[in-house]
């Protein structure tokens, strides 16, 4: 008989004996990093995730029980890696020269990272709308931020009018960015572009971005509300709350909300192998309590992804376990959206 006190006796997600079959929640992990563009490794972060995950109590203080609704991750695709390491080893060249140019070699690479990207949100698509036909909460933990976008479709299709709670140090907000269409940098701009159903992106803990960026987000402001950091920071330093702080954000969202969570949107001390650290960004309790005021708010989280966990190469935790926790947090907030 399982025992949730006891030490993980499973190899599953935190070590529950739950299957996608029977679960409430089920994980899509997509080990992709095909357009990282500062530091690699996001795609061992479901592996990563895992492992840390069985070391996890799982009684919560601010959800309750999420594993009793059942928690299970798919099987860690081999299939999606093998195209991540082809589509790596073709964008490495067009990084290097910061972009494609008029190079015809380098145009021909940006193609084929392209394609195999454009497979990618396809098959994260078709995963997350089974699941979602099937009942299921379903998230996403990648790779690198552009693994998600195939969810973002499928859950805006069933929740039209939602809006995006998306926590990240940069805005990813380029069009293109190096070149590539499905680059990391551009999840967002593609969001908006190409997913009608979402009607508002709302992001927090902003700190580096481009002009390019903040022109897009001053011509978009319907659709596009953005809590810069060092904004959050002036407001805090001057005596005002984090929670009075969070409520205007919650605000800025309509009912149905999915997060898409990009682990450097926190103080880089949890995640100092991200990809592309930036100083500053939330300490974990002020993401948690952000997500703990949008259920409190009676918004309900739809769907979710986590992002941009990327191990120690010399094999320390830390990030995976940071990860973990993220991802318990989420499946917990996401399930208690539901029963309130």
């Amino acid at each position: 008989m399982f025992d949730p006190s006891a030490a993980a006796g499973s190899e599953g997600l935190y070590g529950l004996p739950s299957t996608p079959e029977g679960g409430a929640v089920v994980i899509v992990p997509v080990p992709w990093e095909a357009t990282v563009s500062y530091g690699s490794g996001t795609a061992e972060g479901p592996a990563a995730i895992l492992k840390a995950s069985r070391q996890v109590d799982l009684l919560d203080r601010e959800t309750g029980r999420p594993y009793q609704a059942g928690i299970a991750m798919l099987p860690i695709p081999a299939e999606i890696r093998a195209w991540s390491d082809r589509a790596r080893k073709a964008a490495l060249p067009v990084i290097a020269a910061g972009g494609p140019g008029e190079d015809d070699a380098l145009r021909s690479a940006v193609a084929e990272v392209d394609r195999l990207g454009e497979e990618l949100n396809a098959w994260v698509y078709d995963k997350v709308k089974a699941l979602l036909e099937g009942g299921k909460l379903a998230g996403v933990v990648g790779g690198d931020h552009s693994s998600p976008l195939g969810a973002i479709r499928a859950v805006a299709e069933r929740h039209p009018g939602l809006g995006i709670l998306h926590f990240d140090a940069h805005a990813d907000l380029r069009r293109a960015y190096e070149g590539f269409r499905w680059s990391h940098a551009s999840i967002m701009y593609n969001v908006l572009a190409d997913v009608p159903g979402v009607a508002r992106l709302v992001q927090v803990g902003v700190r580096d971005y481009s002009d390019e960026e903040e022109a897009f987000i001053g011509d978009n402001r319907e659709r596009v509300t953005t809590y810069f950091d060092p904004d959050l920071r002036r407001g805090l330093f001057d005596g005002e709350s984090w929670s009075r702080i969070a409520l205007r954000i919650v605000a800025s969202l309509p009912r149905d909300v999915y997060v898409s969570f990009d682990i450097d949107g926190l103080d880089p001390a949890l995640c100092p192998h991200t990809g592309t650290p930036v100083l500053g960004g939330l300490s974990f309790p002020e993401a948690t309590a952000l997500l703990r005021l949008v259920v409190e708010s009676g918004r309900r989280i739809v769907g979710f992804d986590l992002s941009e966990v990327a191990p120690d190469p010399r094999g320390g935790e830390w990030d995976g376990n940071v990860g973990a926790r993220v991802l318990y947090k989420l499946i917990g907030f996401a399930l208690l959206s539901r029963r309130t």
